[in-house]
């Protein structure tokens, strides 16, 4: 194999690999706003989830009807 060969076969290597990592990295960046609007989500679920314990909590400590 000639220089000039192996020179050309180490430059489309590298063009294919930083089309690779190109790649990968805009499926990271999608990836990671993904996972922040999950948080996010996950965060406003866990109020809800308290808010909604902290209201039964209060019916329960409430005395119970006369009719007992």
């Amino acid at each position: 194999m000639t220089l000039e060969a192996r020179v050309t076969e180490l430059e489309s290597r590298l063009a294919f690999q930083d089309d690779t990592l190109l790649a990968l990295n805009d499926v990271l960046v999608e990836q990671q706003r993904v996972v922040e609007r999950l948080q996010l989500q996950m965060a406003a679920l866990l109020k809800r989830y308290e808010e909604m314990v902290g209201q039964y909590q209060a019916s329960e400590e409430e005395a119970p009807p006369p009719h007992y």
